[in-house]
């Protein structure tokens, strides 16, 4: 659903990252877009015609595995890219955008996106720097798929949902994640998920609130990734 725009042009990665003079440009070729929790905001396949930034909420960008599975490739929030991938020779967005709570996205049109980037320098070395890290962070986390056991990535995934989004006032990962959408993250199936969140929560690594999960112990998590990664290089 459109609304009116309500960027601050000031805290997205694109305006952050673009000339002062080219800013006020912006402001009149953008248009906010608000999707609803649980709604697509665009779907693997669809056209590409632009790109997205978080003014607020979160979204999770996922891939289809399989006829019945997903995996997340990340997760969004305010002042994220979204669409990027969407950026290569083949014109249709390779993955899909879902809010995982109510989101108010910028839309850019594709031509204009590609203007801004012939024009502001310092934004396109940014980008090209934000691709190649998210390249070697996908790399790594492929890796760990094929080689980690499933307790190791689940405490991979907490700690990397800790790291990107802090926590809440109970000491909780400011995320609120379904079962199965942590499970996605994670590269494992539901049921695995479920018997090892339980195997952390009996050593008293982690602890359930609700809905939330709450690390107790992170150094003793990042011991057991360490330990892990070192058996797979």
């Amino acid at each position: 659903m459109s609304q009116p725009n309500l960027c601050d042009l000031k805290s997205c990665f694109l305006c952050s990252s673009c000339l002062t003079e080219w800013v006020s440009v912006i402001g009149q070729e953008r248009k906010n877009i608000t999707v609803k929790k649980s709604q697509t905001l665009f779907k693997e396949g669809d056209p590409v015609t632009g790109m997205f930034f978080v003014y607020s909420g979160k979204l999770k960008v996922h891939k289809r595995w399989d006829h019945e599975k997903e995996i997340i490739l990340r997760f969004a929030q305010r002042g994220d890219i979204v669409g990027h991938l969407g950026l290569g020779d083949e014109p249709a967005y390779p993955v899909s955008a879902t809010a995982i709570e109510p989101v108010t996205v910028c839309y850019i049109p594709m031509a204009f996106f590609e203007a801004t980037l012939n024009i502001n320098h310092g934004f396109a070395t940014k980008l090209m720097r934000f691709f190649a890290n998210e390249l070697h962070e996908s790399e790594k986390r492929m890796r760990n798929f094929v080689h980690m056991p499933v307790k190791g990535r689940v405490a991979q995934a907490l700690i990397t949902l800790q790291k990107q989004f802090g926590v809440n006032n109970e000491g909780c990962i400011n995320i609120e994640l379904s079962r199965q959408d942590l499970a996605s993250f994670s590269g494992t199936v539901y049921e695995s998920l479920f018997r090892a969140v339980n195997e952390l929560v009996a050593a008293d690594l982690i602890k359930l609130i609700g809905k939330h999960i709450r690390i107790l112990k992170e150094d003793a998590l990042l011991e057991m990734i360490a330990s892990e990664n070192i058996l797979i290089k």
